[in-house]
């Protein structure tokens, strides 16, 4: 590898943010808008602390296909207006998709090992 790094690298805590993204299997999750179904095969989740506040999922965006093949992003606000609570009439299956993502992230307490 042709690249140098030195520092050392801090994460603030005011309002941490962390993007977890999880690949679905294809067909196993269907997003429709308009009448126009999507298969999602991929998603990426957005967590946040802020002010030091318990995690919550803020956004989830969804890489998926349309009818035609071609490839869609769809993004889904999962706080509601306020920001204070999650947005009503999220579909179950989002929510197990966010589920997926914090779990597969260690509950957002992200446990790393890095390599010897």
């Amino acid at each position: 590898m042709d690249l140098n790094a030195t520092g050392e690298p801090v994460m603030t805590h005011e309002d941490p943010q962390v993007r977890v993204g999880v690949h679905i299997e294809k067909g196993t999750c269907v997003l429709s808008r308009g009448g126009t179904d999507f298969v999602a095969h991929h998603a990426s989740v957005e967590f946040a602390a802020p002010e030091q506040q318990p995690w919550t999922a803020q956004e989830v965006v969804f890489s998926a296909q349309g009818p035609d093949g071609k490839p869609v992003g769809l993004k889904v606000d999962l706080l509601n207006d306020a920001c204070d609570g999650p947005r009503e009439g999220v579909p179950d299956a989002i929510w197990k998709v966010v589920a997926l993502a914090a779990t597969s992230a260690g509950d957002v307490g992200i446990r790393y090992t890095p390599p010897a």
